[in-house]
């Protein structure tokens, strides 16, 4: 029997502590054909979407996919995630939360979709932080491999409190 992820048990965990604490909890996600989001959202294969209870309705977080629905500029989508494919949840209020290392899934399915990816040849890890920057106004991950920051804040990979 093959063992089941912890991954899932986190997300649930932190979101649990997201919302016991009044704060609201995001995911970065990345998107390739196995994600169903908006991909109008969608910025270098990247969205940053509100899990909130206010935000989301029929919220479901199992252990291989967190499917809700929510409104998008004022239309219902059902959106559908593969736990692998969540690179962090984070409360927005203060950034705290964790991030998750890119899987790479089998077969076709590590096509991430296009959107301003293909302008830029740029690593993954620096693609992170630039679309969750544009997504969300915030940026949940710092990155250790490629720093564009002047050093003062560490080569640590951790979660920023940006305020």
């Amino acid at each position: 029997m093959q063992e089941i992820s912890t991954k899932p048990y986190l997300l649930r965990a932190l979101y649990e502590w997201c919302t016991d604490n009044g704060f609201t909890p995001h995911i970065a996600v990345r998107v390739d054909n196995r994600t169903r989001v908006p991909h109008q959202f969608v910025r270098d294969g990247e969205i940053v979407l509100n899990i909130s209870f206010e935000a989301t309705s029929q919220l479901q977080m199992g252990n291989e996919t967190i499917e809700f629905h929510a409104r998008f500029s004022g239309k219902s989508h059902k959106i559908e995630v593969p736990v692998a494919n969540v690179l962090a949840i984070y409360a927005r209020e203060n950034g705290q939360g964790m991030a998750f290392p890119v899987e790479t899934p089998a077969g076709d399915a590590d096509e991430v979709l296009p959107s301003a990816q293909d302008e830029h040849e740029e690593p993954a890890a620096v693609s992170e932080a630039s679309s969750t920057d544009e997504a969300g106004g915030e940026s949940p991950v710092s990155q250790p491999e490629k720093s564009t920051d002047d050093g003062a804040k560490g080569g640590k990979g951790h979660l920023k409190i940006v305020k």
